[in-house]
This record gives C-alpha cells, sequence and structure tokens, in this order.
C-alpha cells in the first residue's frame, strides 16, 4: 500500500530521483539487444507438428513455421481475410524442401531461432563444412513474406503451395463455430472453394465472396433490417483476398495431392532451374474489395515483386529495433535463469508483445482466440470430442468479435506505447457505427448505437446469438423483436461504453487526435440514457425513478448476472466515460456538448453496495440471480474503470470486496480472467505476484505464449493481453496526475522497465536489490508528478 508523504520527505525524494536521473542517462540500445537476444526462442530439434510451431509477421501478417522430417512448413493468415460466412480463413500453406536436403540428414545440426530484436526467423542445418540458412521474414510496410536460402554448396530448392479449399465444403456442425454466427445452425454451411493456377513463372491463388452467400444478407434477413439494406455499410461485398507466389530463377514443377494431419490438400510446387548457393522465394499478398477480379490482379501484379529485398529487409528490422525501443519489461535479467517463472514472466511479456506486433496494422482487430497464429485443431483438444477440422478452424469465430475479450488485447497497448497498433480496433467500432446505429433506430426508435457482445465486422449481432427459425438456437416467438435469445450476451451491450473509455485513455496517454472516434462515442453514451429511458416509460410512463436516475433495467452484469437492474459495472462505465469526455479538446467536443454530457451524470444510477460482516462491499447490481458465468463485475469500479484504486478514495472498500469471499470461486489466472490487474490496482502485492507467475509461466507448448485454449482457443491473445496488464500495473499506474512507481512490485524481483504514462510520459525505471537505482522520466516535468511507494 501507498501512503501519503510530507512535504519534506517528499522534496528529498524528487531531489534523489532528480540525481538518478541525471547520473543515469545513458544510450541503452545494446543492452537493449542483448536482453532480448536471452529471449530468442531456439529450438535444437525440429518439430513433430504444427502445433510446434513458431510465430512470425509484421505489418498484418502471421505465419506459424515449423521444420518437420525435413521440410520447411508455414501457414499463411492475413488481418481481414474474411469469407462468405464472414471466417477468418488461412491464405495457404507453404512447404520448402531442399535437394540434396541437409535437413533430412540425421546427422546434420539443426537450428530453428525467432530473432526477436530483428523479428525474423532463421534456420540453419550444418554438418561439417557444409551449412544451409535460411532466412524467413515478413514486411512490415508491405504485405509480402520473403524467404532466402544461403548454401555452402549448390542445391536445389521446391518451394510448395498447398491448399485444402479446391472444392466446396460442408461444414459439419462441431466446425461451424469457426463462423460463430453459424454454430448450431441447422441449415447448409458451405466453406467455397479458392481459386489456384499457374501464372507464368508463379502460383497466383485468391478467395472471391460470392455475391449471393454472404452473411451480412444472411442477417438483415434473419433480423429484420431488409427495410434499411441499401443504407448499411457491407464489408463482405466483392471482397477478395490471396496473393503469388514466385522465386527467382524457378519454374512450375508440377501438382499433385497430399493430406497433412486430417486435411487432404492440393499443391502447386516452384522448382529452381539449376542448383545454386543462393535461393530467393517471395508470397505477395493482396485483400481488397474491387468490382472485378482483373481489377483485384492489377494491384497484385503492381506491387513490388522484385527480390531486391535488401533495402525493404533494412526497414523492417529498423522498425522492430524501434517496437522494442518503446517499452519493454525485464525481470531478473541478470540472472538470465529460463527456469526462473520471474525470469520466465519477463520473457513471455516480449514474446506476446512480438505476437501482438505482427498484426500492428491490420484492417481489423487482433483476434483474442488466436491472433494469426492458429494451426490445426487436431492439436487443441478443447473438448472431450475430437476436432477434425481444417486449419482455418477456431473456437468463438473468425468475423464474429467477442468485446468482452477483445478489450484485454489492446488495453496493455497503452502502457507499452503502442499507439499505432490501438487503430484496427478503434476503426472496427467507428467502420461498423452506420449499421448498429441504423438498427437501433428500427427496433426501438431511439438514437444511439447497439454493438451486441458478439458483434460481427459489420456491427450487426452474431446470427448464433439472435436465434434461428429452427434447431437447437430457436428464436422464441414471444421475444422482443430486436432483443437476442443468447442468454449470456441477451442484453449485454456496455463493451461499446468499455472501447469509448479506451479511446478516451488513449488520447490522454498520447495525445493524438481522436476526432473521427467522438461519434461512436457519444453514440455509445446516447444509447444507455436513450434506451432505459425508453425502457422505464413502457414501465411508468416516466424517464427517471423517482430520484431523477436512470433505471438500467432489464440488464446484465458482464456475462455473469442476467436481468437485474443498475449493474455496478455499468454505472462505473457511463461515470468513467464521461468524466474522461471532459478532458477532450474543444475541437473534438465543444463545450456545450461537454457540459450536456456532464449534466448527465446525475442521472447515472449509484454503483451497488452491500454490508458484509459489518464492511462496505461492491456488489453486482440489484436483485442478483444466480449467476451463470465467473467473470467479476463488482471489480470493474476498480479496472478497467479506475474510480478506486491507489491514490483515490475510498481504496478499502475495493479490498473488503476483493477479501470478502464472495468472488473467491470465480477468481482465476487462465484465459481473461484479470485477478492480477485487480490486485494490483489494489496494491495487493503477493496476490498480484502470484497470479502473475501462474499466469506468464510457460504455455506448457514448444512456443512459450502460445497459451490456451483455457476458456478460449490456442493462442489465447487474451490470456497474454491481460497478463500484460498485470505486469504493467504492478510497475506503473496513474492517480490524480500522479506517477506511481513500484506500487505493487515484490522486493526480490530486479527490473528493468520503460512503460508510458499519461501526457505523453515515457518511464524508464531499474529496480535492483530492493532498490531503484535508475530513473529517467521524459518530459523531465513530470518528474514531480512521480510519487513514492514502499519501494
Amino acid at each position: 500500500m501507498l501512503a501519503r508523504i510530507s512535504i519534506i520527505r517528499y522534496a528529498l525524494f524528487i531531489i534523489i530521483l532528480l540525481w538518478i536521473s541525471v547520473n543515469n542517462s545513458v544510450n541503452a540500445s545494446d543492452d537493449l539487444k542483448q536482453q532480448l537476444d536471452n529471449y530468442n526462442v531456439v529450438w535444437k530439434t525440429q518439430s513433430q507438428n504444427s502445433s510446434e510451431s513458431m510465430p512470425l509477421g509484421g505489418g498484418d501478417i502471421g505465419c506459424n513455421v515449423w521444420v518437420e522430417n525435413g521440410d520447411i512448413l508455414f501457414y499463411i493468415s492475413r488481418s481481414g481475410a474474411f469469407d462468405e460466412n464472414n471466417q477468418l480463413l488461412k491464405l495457404g500453406r507453404g512447404r520448402l524442401r531442399l535437394e540434396p536436403n541437409i535437413f533430412a540428414d540425421s546427422e546434420a545440426v539443426f537450428s530453428q531461432e525467432l530473432k526477436l530484436h530483428d523479428g525474423y526467423i532463421q534456420i540453419i542445418g550444418q554438418k561439417g563444412y557444409e551449412k544451409v540458412a535460411i532466412d524467413l521474414w515478413v514486411d512490415v510496410y508491405k504485405p509480402q513474406i520473403n524467404i532466402s536460402l544461403t548454401s555452402t554448396s549448390e542445391v536445389k530448392l521446391t518451394a510448395f503451395y498447398e491448399n485444402w479449399r479446391t472444392a466446396d465444403r460442408q461444414l459439419p456442425m462441431l466446425e461451424r463455430s469457426a463462423c460463430f454466427s453459424y454454430s448450431a445452425y441447422d441449415g447448409d454451411v458451405v466453406t467455397y472453394k479458392d481459386n489456384i493456377r499457374y501464372q507464368k513463372n508463379a502460383v497466383l491463388w485468391y478467395h472471391r465472396n460470392r455475391p449471393d452467400k454472404l452473411l451480412i444478407d444472411f442477417c438483415i434477413n434473419q433480423q429484420g433490417l431488409t427495410a434499411v439494406k441499401d443504407q448499411l455499410t457491407n464489408p463482405q461485398k466483392n471482397l477478395t483476398f490471396g496473393g503469388i507466389m514466385l522465386g527467382r530463377e524457378m519454374k512450375p514443377s508440377g501438382t499433385g495431392s497430399g493430406k497433412y494431419v486430417d486435411t487432404p490438400f492440393t499443391y502447386w510446387s516452384l522448382t529452381s532451374k539449376e542448383p545454386a548457393k543462393n535461393h530467393q522465394i517471395k508470397l505477395a499478398l493482396h485483400t481488397d474489395q474491387t468490382n472485378t477480379i482483373e481489377a483485384w490482379e492489377r494491384v497484385l501484379h503492381s506491387s513490388d515483386l522484385s527480390f531486391d529485398n535488401q533495402l525493404a529487409w533494412e526497414k523492417t528490422k529498423t522498425w522492430w529495433n524501434r517496437y522494442w525501443e518503446r517499452s519493454y519489461i525485464f525481470i531478473n535479467a541478470d540472472k538470465n535463469d529460463p527456469t526462473d517463472p520471474a525470469w520466465q514472466a519477463g520473457r513471455n511479456y516480449q514474446l506476446f508483445r512480438y505476437q501482438l506486433g505482427c498484426n500492428a496494422y491490420g484492417a481489423y482487430p487482433t483476434k483474442f482466440n488466436g491472433g494469426l497464429f492458429t494451426v490445426d485443431p487436431a492439436f487443441v483438444k478443447q473438448y472431450a470430442e475430437p476436432n477434425h477440422g481444417t486449419p482455418d478452424y477456431r473456437t468463438w469465430g473468425g468475423g464474429s468479435h467477442t468485446a468482452q475479450n477483445q478489450r484485454l488485447v489492446y488495453w496493455p497497448m497503452l502502457k507499452s506505447g503502442d499507439f499505432d497498433m490501438m487503430q484496427a480496433q478503434f476503426k472496427f467500432y467507428s467502420r461498423a457505427l452506420k449499421n448498429a446505429e441504423l438498427r437501433t433506430k428500427v427496433y426501438w426508435g431511439h438514437e444511439g448505437c447497439s454493438f451486441t457482445e458478439h458483434s460481427e465486422t459489420f456491427g450487426l449481432p452474431a446470427a448464433g446469438t439472435w436465434g434461428f427459425e429452427s434447431g437447437p438456437r430457436k428464436r422464441s416467438e414471444d421475444l422482443e423483436h430486436g432483443t437476442l435469445t443468447n442468454k449470456w450476451v441477451r442484453l449485454h451491450y456496455t463493451n461499446q461504453l468499455e472501447f469509448s473509455f479506451m479511446i478516451l485513455k488513449y488520447y490522454q496517454y498520447s495525445g493524438k487526435t481522436i476526432e473521427e472516434y467522438i461519434p461512436f462515442i457519444t453514440s455509445s453514451l446516447n444509447f444507455f440514457f436513450e434506451h432505459y429511458k425508453y425502457r422505464q416509460m413502457q414501465q411508468t410512463g416516466k424517464p427517471f425513478d423517482e430520484n431523477d436516475k436512470l433505471v438500467i433495467y432489464p440488464s446484465t452484469a458482464c456475462e455473469t448476472f442476467k436481468d437485474i437492474k443498475n449493474p455496478t459495472d455499468i454505472s462505473a462505465a457511463l461515470i468513467a466515460v464521461i468524466q474522461a469526455l471532459q478532458t477532450v479538446p474543444d475541437n473534438c467536443l465543444s463545450r456545450e456538448q461537454k457540459d450536456y454530457w456532464k449534466n448527465q451524470l446525475k442521472h447515472v444510477p449509484e454503483m451497488t453496495y452491500a454490508n458484509y460482516n459489518g464492511k462496505k462491499i461492491l456488489v453486482a447490481g440489484n436483485n442478483l440471480p444466480e449467476r451463470i458465468n465467473s467473470d467479476l463485475p463488482e471489480m470493474y469500479p476498480i479496472f478497467p474503470y479506475g474510480l478506486y484504486g491507489i491514490g483515490k478514495p475510498n481504496l478499502p472498500i475495493a479490498i473488503d470486496t476483493w477479501n470478502s469471499g464472495q468472488l473467491d470461486d470465480r477468481k482465476n489466472f487462465i484465459s481473461w480472467h484479470q485477478d492480477a490487474i485487480f490486485c494490483a490496482r489494489m496494491g495487493l502485492t503477493e496476490e498480484a505476484q502470484k497470479v502473475s507467475l501462474l499466469k506468464m509461466q510457460d504455455s506448457g507448448r514448444r512456443f512459450p505464449s502460445f497459451w490456451g485454449p483455457g476458456h478460449d482457443y490456442v493462442p489465447d491473445h487474451n490470456w497474454g493481453g491481460s497478463g500484460m496488464l498485470g505486469l504493467q500495473e504492478m510497475l506503473l499506474q496513474i492517480a490524480n496526475e500522479e506517477i506511481y512507481l513500484l506500487p505493487a512490485w515484490p522486493k526480490e524481483w530486479d527490473v528493468q522497465f520503460r512503460l508510458h504514462s499519461t501526457e505523453n510520459t515515457i518511464v524508464e525505471c531499474t529496480f535492483s536489490k530492493g532498490h531503484i537505482t535508475k530513473l529517467n522520466v521524459s518530459p523531465r516535468k513530470r518528474l514531480k508528478d512521480i510519487a513514492e511507494s514502499n519501494n
């Protein structure tokens, strides 16, 4: 816990910090590279299958790379590759084979290494004087995968493009979670075939969405929106995604077929014209909505397809170098002991941040349920019944975005300063805003956007949550039009407020303009005020209760408590968003508009409390029924909304709530559970430490940060995101313009970190043997805002 300190002591504290700052400001780029090199993942044996793959990526491309039985293989994924069913499809699989093949020689020394600092993978085979080195990297600035081979002797290289979507395929019921809208749908669901062909000395492939098979049209008809169909934004129409594979001095060498794990495939191969000591392969990708396939192809071919890649590679390596310089956390780094759980937590923090960086500039957000790095579902073993689906499978869908989980992927980007990477998540909402507003107007006749918990990329609810005409998710005829069937998310609109709050915090941290997102924020607020006035008018003929407050009923506290009144998490959200809205510049929101929203605070219902053993604690809301999930909406005033916490009033209420025993059977560390974040924000160091070690320990899979499945899938990105947040909050918190250093950090852990704070502030600190030995704060004027912690 942090204590307030005397003026004299505080002055001495600032003087010490100034001395540390002046005397320890050095260029640490070499040290940073060395630390990251210690975190490189190095494998000395080949993999058994795709589950033992290593992530590679950049820009908006992700590849799973592994070596199996002497072949180098890699899955290809890209942000925004959504098919007719809004399933996020892989773009295929690559395979490389050498002749003679040193990787098939059991006596050769093997190495596969992810080189974090420069963002690429190097695979080496060596036997005596014979050596082959293969570098794989993804261009950050244009959608291209590049592969270069260097050998001490001449070898022949064959590259295979492998595709399992060469014919239309009926999706079995077990696989329909991959296109979440159709999960449990008892009609036909088809994954439609791709188009693949040789084009001169290259392999060209693409998937173009069929105009009469689009999920958005199914949802429009299902959800009674045909009258406004022409006004709805349609991101599926004419969408085409694919690419081209070509090699330097390579020619077509035939097609064939095979089977990998459970999935048959067809391949198209290119082979080097002559054996050589150097080979290069390029896969260029393209995704766009074009009126014709010819227009799509023209843009693909107009991209730079040359093999003169040196400048592009240097620019990509520079991007990754600067990415690591922007932010880091190194725990017990001097020990460099991979068996040390604290060291593992620091290493896995960096590995997971690498995974996030692979979709830095995607058209769509990084998916919480696997990101760009899912593999064959046979290796996930999420349910009792084995899943023999294709590599396109993932639980909880590709185009449907579960907001409760997505948020945890993006919150840690504030303190890591990855502001440019947050745009994809914000644009998800601004892009679909019109559709979410139209559905509100059609159903209830009032203003505001209603983004449901499972929203598709086009802003309408996932069809399975709405309910079908027949089958296990049949929609009741008695259910109000506009309301969802799915009981977990039936009334769950809250997270549009949380993302509004995230955007406002993004402004407070970065100072970057958020003008384009203000309509989403105000529309999100507007929905809650208008919708629950509408509900109260239905019940009583008056918009507010006798205390001039909104009556938020029927509603839900997260997915945990259903049909309750005035959920605490929603009251906290409304308060936090309206307060944060007051901080934006007047050119984003006028003073008159700010005053309007500030005045609306008087209508927000109070958060709900109870007396438990003589102590005041938070509860999730009024008239709580039996819970149906294990989230902790009682703790949302602590995180994300920051109404309670270190440096803020009434912190004991939060701590007493945590310690009351009322939450114990919902506390956990896996997947999206946020216990470490809550504990850190309350200054409960020992508990935050314990949970963070459990959450950030090695995954048990070959790649240490491929956690899951937990509640979701593999790799579980909201597992990693919530783990990052826990460590960040243990190191740095902000309250009332003060920056609290090490507010929940254990004295026995040494740490070096560089994290971001509000007002575009960067804090760089070294804590060793129980003392701060280095502190740099930029800009220097914020040094006065550093608050002392117990450390």
